[in-house]
């Protein structure tokens, strides 16, 4: 198993079904109870622990999602409320050697995705069929659609969060 990737590489959806899209969204709000649930119980030297040789630590993990999260959600409203916007990418790797990400608790990071993820299901949830096509452009990584970006959101959260669960099992931590 590639540790980088212990639930396989996003596999984007075209042309999402409003069925398969509220599955999603429900997906989605489930990701930072998961999280927590990944992390409860961690003690500081659990989460001062790489999940993989080279990789960040399990601290790091959590506040990136954190991060990336706030970024994505910024770039859906703006993507909602202007034409085609150009998005500013950052640099995640950067951020999480940042010290708030390398030592700060995680908790903070924990209710910034809960808020975070509630505000962002209630905004999919309130989405008209056109507006699942609103489209931003990443200057790295090109043009996204609302409708496929949903299941990069989804993938995104479950991903890291197996990344924690996946060294939890072979540390044998409970």
């Amino acid at each position: 198993m590639d540790l980088r990737y212990p639930i396989g590489l996003f596999e984007p959806e075209w042309n999402l079904s409003g069925d398969r899209r509220l599955e999603l969204v429900s997906q989605l709000a489930t990701a930072p109870g998961n999280l927590k649930a990944a992390v409860a119980g961690l003690t500081a030297a659990q989460l001062d622990t790489p999940y993989r040789l080279g990789g960040w630590t399990v601290r790091q993990v959590v506040h990136h999602l954190a991060d990336a999260q706030m970024n994505w959600y910024v770039r859906t409203k703006l993507a909602l409320t202007e034409d085609e916007p150009l998005v500013k990418p950052y640099d995640e790797v950067r951020w999480a050697e940042m010290s708030d990400a390398r030592t700060g608790p995680i908790e903070p990071s924990l209710l910034l995705l809960e808020g975070l993820y509630q505000r962002w299901t209630a905004l999919f949830l309130s989405l008209a069929d056109n507006q699942w096509g609103r489209k931003m452009v990443h200057p790295e990584r090109g043009i996204f659609v609302l409708d496929t970006a949903l299941g990069m959101h989804v993938w995104h959260g479950l991903h890291h969060t197996a990344q924690i669960t996946a060294l939890k099992e072979r540390m044998g931590w409970r």
